[in-house]
């Protein structure tokens, strides 16, 4: 009988995901995207899951990209960003939210937030460290904490205190493996907000454990009541934190994948290490893009808030007027209404509603701690798409209770 060898071979070739990394073949996929990809080109389906504006990038932010591309501007750009960038967000900054750096040492142009907080994790990370995490929180901060060696430890909020993060509730968790605060105010997902008053508590348990923070603040122009207060404008708090953005959520380009982080140059010149060695530097006609965007934008981004605003009132109400209670979110575009008196999880909940009434939200479980007995509903789509999605789920509600 003829052996065939390379059959032979294939057949005892150990199984191809053994060969992958622990950490990596334990993460979970993305709850969020679980329930985008069961709805992607499914017309009859209402959407509130993705975090995504429905607006498209403003005319003139587009038109400064192609004519971009019109004069060959295709070549990389300086690891940190185009100078003429970083100088816009230095200014953006210190004007809107009262915190001053250095476009020269102090921020790098990243691709996306994302790529900012992997950046900083990456750059602080010794194996073992703890990470504190404020839950219900953004579902990637405990998977890029886990691929960088650390512990992600989570912060349970109620909603009995407005999801806020409490001075009490930090030092209980703190040991002394901690190291890293993330924050991610206003919050994805419940659209709690954090005040000057709300931080102090903070700043002083931080200063106190000797902590550095990583302030996600993506979603700092979505600020309905009051103005955004960035973390690092707290007394004392700047060297300490790594301030975290983008232009995706407030100027309706998450698909450009324009982001920023600023902070220490000791820390930036740590992350932008990593950043040379790994992407280079963020796409040039994005960089042109965002320039645009922050020199001629602000009268689109101002009309755009004040859309999520009017819808903001409109789903608190009709989930109230549903059953559903729902705090009031004071930021970005998320409700997180309790669907506790259902009876139902919030997994069992989100895939009944999709499959009985067709309206997609997410199940909060996927949000971590206090995340249970909720589902999100990102309100960044029409107005009569919102209005048919109540309406549905009124009728949901009703049938269960």
């Amino acid at each position: 009988m003829i052996v065939n060898e390379e059959h032979l071979k294939e057949n005892s070739r150990k199984p191809m995901n053994s060969y992958l990394a622990p950490l990596v073949r334990d993460i979970q996929p993305s709850g969020i995207r679980k329930f985008f990809d069961l709805v992607s080109g499914n017309k009859d389906i209402i959407t509130l899951g993705v975090g995504e504006p429905d607006f498209v990038t403003p005319w003139h932010v587009r038109e400064a990209c192609v004519y971009s591309l019109e004069r060959g501007f295709t070549g990389y750009t300086s690891n940190a960003g185009m100078p003429e960038l970083r100088e816009a967000i230095a200014r953006y900054l210190h004007d809107s939210f009262h915190v001053a750096y250095d476009p020269k040492d102090e921020i790098i142009v990243t691709v996306g937030g994302s790529e900012a907080i992997d950046l900083a994790l990456r750059a602080l990370i010794v194996p073992g460290d703890e990470i504190l995490i404020p839950e219900p929180s953004y579902i990637s901060y405990s998977p890029i904490t886990s691929i960088g060696g650390g512990v992600s430890v989570g912060i349970e909020t109620t909603a009995e205190n407005h999801f806020k993060l409490t001075a009490e509730a930090l030092e209980a968790k703190i040991t002394p493996k901690s190291k890293i605060l993330i924050l991610c105010y206003p919050s994805n997902p419940t659209g709690t907000t954090m005040t000057y008053e709300d931080w102090l508590p903070i700043a002083k348990v931080v200063e106190k454990h000797d902590l550095i923070v990583i302030s996600d603040e993506i979603y700092a122009e979505l600020t309905y009541d009051g103005k955004h207060v960035s973390f690092a404008s707290i007394p004392g708090m700047k060297d300490r934190t790594i301030l975290v953005s983008g232009f995706s959520k407030a100027f309706a380009m998450t698909g450009w994948r324009m982001g920023y982080v600023c902070a220490h140059p000791d820390l930036i010149s740590a992350m932008l290490k990593i950043h040379q060695y790994t992407v280079m530097c963020a796409p040039a006609m994005g960089q042109v893009a965002a320039l645009e965007a922050l020199t001629n934008g602000m009268e689109e981004k101002d009309r755009m808030m004040e859309s999520y605003n009017q819808r903001r009132r409109l789903i608190v109400q009709g989930l109230c007027d549903i059953g559903l209670d729902c705090h009031e979110p004071q930021g970005a575009f998320y409700a997180f209404p309790s669907i506790k008196r259902t009876g139902l999880s919030s997994d069992e909940f989100a895939q009944r509603l999709l499959t009985e009434v067709k309206v997609a939200a997410v199940p909060g479980s996927v949000f971590g701690l206090g995340g249970e007995g909720f589902i999100r509903c990102s309100y960044a789509t029409s107005i009569s798409q919102l209005s048919e999605a109540l309406e549905r789920m009124g009728k949901f509600v009703e049938k269960l209770t």
